[in-house]
């Protein structure tokens, strides 16, 4: 009764073309997202680019080059939500959602090439340092530059989280990477300006090890994406929902799997076996109607309905054990 009066005062539909206009919102949030944060990141490079012309400062280069790639790498995750929005075929039965743990991947890789880089150049000033000029632009540049990533990095993760994207959360702490790198820039133009020369390539080296823990964490959220990880959390909470539903006298076997930012589910629940197939039927409705309910983002749900055993009664899949075996 709680759950129909919930229904009716909040009322909503689950038909297919509505499941589609929401995952076409989050793909479209996702979107504006890349292209805000495209926008602010390239004036800020833009700026960076204008200083680093008038003090010539190599460390602001490649803080530049950072911000730069990190504006580039909205181009794969927005390929990703473009081809997402296509519609599923023959050939790609599930739609093209998985591009997005792809274009996580290129990030992913963008943000190890980006600690290379900063490891690189930090070891190469180590062994030859150089004096910083125009300490004082340098720094309001590096600034500029902290401040930008950071905000596209607060943006991007909020927005990835709130859809479901693990690549533009991935993006976010690219950002977040840069923005640690501007760091860099400015207290290694500090201790230049103090008259010590390996203030910029020991700070360096230690923005290096911040990447480095960044990329290990966007390295596993992909990853657990691409192997078809979703948080223990959400199957509780689909079996509490499951369990809940009038006619579902057991919950078997229940798999969830991201497709791009959106979820799904398959499930087999347990019914009387002497209720007609209609009634079965009704009752996988209301079983998937719950999970939707339930599990945010999840978007569609296969439920299989399996009879009670009863006394004597030969397991209707045993003819199916011996497949499970050579699977």
């Amino acid at each position: 009764m709680r759950h129909r009066l919930a229904h009716f005062l909040t009322p909503h539909s689950h038909e297919s073309a509505d499941k589609v206009d929401a995952a076409l919102e989050s793909s479209a949030r996702g979107m504006r997202a890349l292209w805000v944060s495209l926008a602010v990141l390239g004036v800020t490079a833009l700026a960076q680019a204008l200083v680093v012309a008038v003090s010539g400062s190599v460390a602001l280069l490649g803080d530049t080059v950072h911000n730069a790639a990190d504006a580039l790498t909205a181009v794969p995750l927005g390929i990703a939500f473009v081809l997402g929005r296509r519609a599923a075929t023959r050939r790609f039965t599930y739609g093209f959602g998985r591009a997005e743990d792809l274009a996580g991947l290129v990030i992913v890789l963008t943000i190890a090439a980006s600690a290379a880089f900063a490891g690189w150049t930090a070891v190469e000033r180590l062994l030859d340092p150089r004096p910083v000029e125009h300490v004082g632009a340098v720094a309001v540049a590096a600034l500029a530059g902290f401040a930008g990533n950071e905000w596209v990095a607060r943006y991007r993760i909020r927005v990835g989280r709130q859809i479901g994207s693990a690549a533009l959360v991935a993006d976010g702490l690219h950002a977040r990477t840069d923005g640690f790198t501007s760091l860099a820039v400015l207290l290694g133009a500090g201790g230049s300006a103090l008259g010590w020369d390996l203030a910029d390539p020991v700070v360096g080296l230690a923005i290096t090890a911040a990447i480095a823990l960044v990329l290990r964490d966007a390295a596993r959220e992909v990853l657990r994406r691409v192997m078809d990880a979703v948080d223990p959390a959400l199957v509780d909470r689909a079996e509490a929902a499951l369990r809940t539903v009038p006619g579902v006298r057991g919950v078997g076997e229940l798999r969830l799997r991201w497709i791009g930012h959106r979820l799904r589910a398959e499930v087999a629940v347990v019914v009387d076996g002497e209720v007609s197939v209609r009634r079965a039927h009704a009752i996988a409705v209301d079983a998937e109607h719950a999970l939707l309910h339930a599990v945010p983002r999840l978007t569609a749900a296969l439920v299989h309905a399996d009879p009670t055993p009863a006394p004597g009664e030969t397991d209707p899949h045993v003819v199916l054990a011996h497949h499970a075996r050579t699977a």
